[in-house]
């Protein structure tokens, strides 16, 4: 492959790989090195990829598949039975709070919510992707997709809500308390 189609391909997709990188793995280091792996990956076998426009998707599926064979040498893959429910009778914040939550916060509370439903969130909500091309990439059934991005759903809306509750209470009063002055004049 040619250096500068590597480049153009790099300059396109390093961004939404290092996001989707960056929810799965939860640490800045491990996300640039799923990103660096997965275009290590490409560098050595996307030559035999016949359609040069599904090169994403490619690019995505082999980047989950080495956070996954990361996880299997690191810890014992639970399967979905195995995880909690999570808080799904939770109902979601009034839009009015939901407006004024930032980015950071949503990104906050999604790595509150468990691995196994931060993917498909991601790549459905952050990335576009559709549940057929989610199920392609984490090689689960529809189905399966669409169970993991309510559950996961469900779990978002549970961290957001502790999340603005814990927020809500530090703007009650709207003033910020100062020190008692007069203690350290003397007691005047």
């Amino acid at each position: 492959m040619a250096d500068d189609t590597f480049t153009q391909l790099v300059d396109a997709h390093y961004a939404a790989l290092y996001r989707f990188a960056l929810s799965l793995a939860r640490r800045e280091a491990d996300a640039c090195d799923l990103v660096q792996q997965t275009f290590y990956v490409w560098a050595t076998k996307g030559h035999a990829l016949r359609e040069q426009a599904k090169a994403k998707t490619w690019l995505f599926t082999t980047l989950y598949r080495e956070f996954l064979r990361g996880r299997r040498r690191d810890q014992r893959v639970q399967s979905i039975e195995d995880l909690p429910l999570g808080e799904q009778d939770v109902a979601a914040e009034s839009v009015d709070q939901l407006r004024r939550m930032d980015a950071q916060q949503v990104v906050t509370a999604l790595q509150e919510v468990d691995e196994t439903f931060r993917a498909p969130l991601t790549l459905f909500y952050l990335e576009d992707f559709s549940y057929l091309e989610i199920a392609g990439l984490l090689d689960v059934p529809v189905g399966t997709v669409m169970s993991r991005l309510s559950r996961g759903k469900a779990q978002l809306r549970a961290a957001l809500a502790k999340a603005a509750n814990g927020s809500a209470e530090n703007e009650k009063d709207g003033v910020v308390p100062f020190p008692n002055l007069k203690k350290k004049e003397g007691g005047r």
